[in-house]
C-alpha cells in the first residue's frame, strides 16, 4: 500500500519493517534541520501482498521471450485485488483489480509459478528489450497503458512528495516501466509541488547505449546511476593488476553525460550474496571513492555498507572503510574545486588535478590511483599554487611536494593505492 507509511493497522502491524510514519517524519525533519536533502524511493513497477485473489483468464509466456505465448487461455486465481482494509479510503479511494495489471507470476488455484499475461493485455512499451520485452519483473505487473493507473500513480507521487516534504526521488527498476510514463510522472510531480525534485533512475544495464536511449526517451529530465562505471571499478579490482587504468571512463555515463550521471562504487544489489553481486574488492574501494568524490563530473553516492560495513555470518561481508573514506570526503569538501586536468596516460597509474578556486581558501588537489606497483607522475596544479607545499591527505604517503614556479609537481603513490595531495 503506497499510501501506508506506517500509519494504519494492516497485515498484522502498524509500523512497516522500518518503523512508523511518525518516526519517518521525525527522521526527515532531523535531516532537514541539518541541511540534508531527503529523496524518496519509488517502487512502482509491481505490487505484492494483495488482499484477495481474482479469477482471471491468462496465457503463459516464455520467460526468455515474453513476446512468445506458450499455452492456450486458462483461468487462474491471481493475487490482484488490493482493497487496503486498514486504511479504507484515507488519502485515496482507488482499489486495484486484475485489469490494472498486465500479468502475474503465480496461480493460486494450481500453486504454479509461471509468467502469466492477462487476457486482452499487452506488455507495456517502451521498456528494456531484454527477454524480448522486460516489462514483467515480478508479482503483479502494473499496466501503465491503463489511464486510471497512470492518473493514480501521478496523484500518489505528489502526495508522497508533499506528505514527507521530500526533496527528490530514486526511481526503482525503471527498465521494466514504460519510459514515457516515467518522463511524464517526473514532470507532473515537479509541476504540482513546485520543486526541482532531483531524480535518479536505477536502470541496471552495463551498456551506455541502453542508458542513453532511456535518457533520450525521458527527455533527459532526470539522472541515472552510472552502472557501467561500477563495472569498470569491479574489473579493475579483480584483474590482479592487469586492468588498463586508462580505460576507467570508457563506456560510462559520466564521460558522456556528466550532469546526468550518479556515480557509485557499490550498492545494496552488488554486495556479496545479492542477485547482482559484483562487489568491488576492498583494496580498490578507496581508489574508486577518490575517483567519484574528487573529480568534477557526476553526482557521487556513498554506500552505507562501505562506510560502516555489512554485518552477519558471511565470510564475505564488507568491512567498514569509514577511516579510509572520510579523508577523501574531506578532500572533496575542502579542496576539490577549480579547473581539472586529467593524466590518463599510463596503464597502471592515472591521475588528475584540480587547480582550486580563489573563493575557497587553500583549495586545489592532485590525486593518483594505481592498480600496479606504484610510482610517480608529474602533474600541473596551476601557477597560482606555485611555492606551496602539498601533502597526502589520505596518510598513505608521508612525503611532501613543493609546487614549482610553473605550477607543476612530482607526485608519488604506493602500489595498489591512492594518494590525494593538498596544501596542508
Amino acid at each position: 500500500d503506497l499510501y501506508d507509511l506506517g500509519e494504519f493497522h494492516q497485515k498484522g502491524t502498524v509500523r512497516t519493517k522500518y518503523g512508523t510514519k511518525g518516526e519517518l517524519q521525525s527522521a526527515i525533519n532531523s535531516l532537514h534541520s541539518r541541511d540534508i536533502n531527503v529523496y524518496g524511493d519509488v517502487v512502482i513497477n509491481h505490487k505484492g501482498g494483495a488482499d484477495a485473489t481474482e479469477d482471471v483468464t491468462a496465457v503463459e509466456v516464455d520467460p526468455a521471450d515474453r513476446n512468445r505465448v506458450t499455452s492456450g487461455e486458462q483461468r487462474i486465481k491471481a493475487w490482484t485485488h488490493f482493497q487496503f482494509p486498514g486504511r479504507g479510503s484515507t488519502y485515496s479511494d482507488f482499489k486495484w483489480h486484475w485489469y490494472h495489471f498486465d500479468g502475474t507470476d503465480w496461480d493460486e488455484s494450481r500453486k504454479l509459478n509461471r509468467i502469466y499475461k492477462f487476457q486482452g493485455k499487452a506488455w507495456d512499451w517502451e521498456v528494456s528489450n531484454e527477454n524480448g520485452n522486460y516489462d514483467y519483473l515480478m508479482y503483479a505487473d502494473i499496466d501503465y497503458d491503463h489511464p486510471d493507473v497512470t492518473a493514480e500513480i501521478k496523484r500518489w507521487g505528489t502526495w508522497y512528495a508533499n506528505e514527507l516534504q521530500l526533496d527528490g526521488f530514486r526511481l526503482d527498476a525503471v527498465k521494466h516501466i514504460k519510459f514515457s510514463f516515467l518522463r511524464d510522472w517526473v514532470n507532473h510531480v515537479r509541476e504540482k509541488t513546485g520543486k526541482e525534485m532531483f531524480t535518479v533512475a536505477e536502470y541496471w544495464k552495463n551498456d551506455l547505449g541502453a542508458l542513453e536511449n532511456y535518457l533520450n526517451k525521458t527527455n533527459f529530465n532526470h539522472s541515472v546511476f552510472d552502472v557501467p562505471l561500477h563495472y569498470q571499478f569491479h574489473a579493475a579490482s579483480t584483474q590482479g593488476g592487469g586492468y588498463d587504468m586508462r580505460k576507467l571512463l570508457n563506456g560510462t555515463v559520466v564521460s558522456k553525460h556528466p550532469v546526468k550521471a550518479v556515480t557509485f562504487v557499490d550498492n545494496h544489489d552488488t554486495q556479496p550474496g545479492q542477485s547482482l553481486e559484483s562487489t568491488v574488492q576492498t583494496w580498490f574501494k578507496p581508489l574508486a571513492y577518490a575517483f567519484i568524490l574528487t573529480r568534477e563530473a557526476g553526482y557521487p553516492q556513498i554506500f552505507y555498507g562501505d562506510m560502516y560495513g555489512t554485518k552477519g555470518a558471511s565470510q564475505r561481508e564488507i568491512p567498514a572503510l569509514k577511516h579510509k573514506i572520510e579523508p577523501i570526503l574531506k578532500a572533496r569538501k575542502q579542496y576539490a574545486y577549480g579547473a581539472q586536468h586529467d593524466y590518463f596516460d599510463h596503464h597502471d597509474i592515472v591521475g588528475w588535478t584540480r587547480e582550486g578556486d580563489s573563493s575557497v581558501a587553500n583549495s586545489g588537489l592532485a590525486a593518483l590511483i594505481t592498480d600496479g606497483p606504484g610510482g610517480t607522475k608529474r602533474m600541473y596544479v596551476g601557477r597560482q599554487n606555485a611555492g606551496e607545499t602539498w601533502r597526502d591527505i589520505t596518510g598513505n604517503r608521508s612525503d611532501s611536494v613543493v609546487i614549482n614556479a610553473e605550477g607543476w609537481g612530482e607526485f608519488h603513490v604506493n602500489g595498489g593505492s591512492v594518494s590525494i595531495y593538498v596544501q596542508r
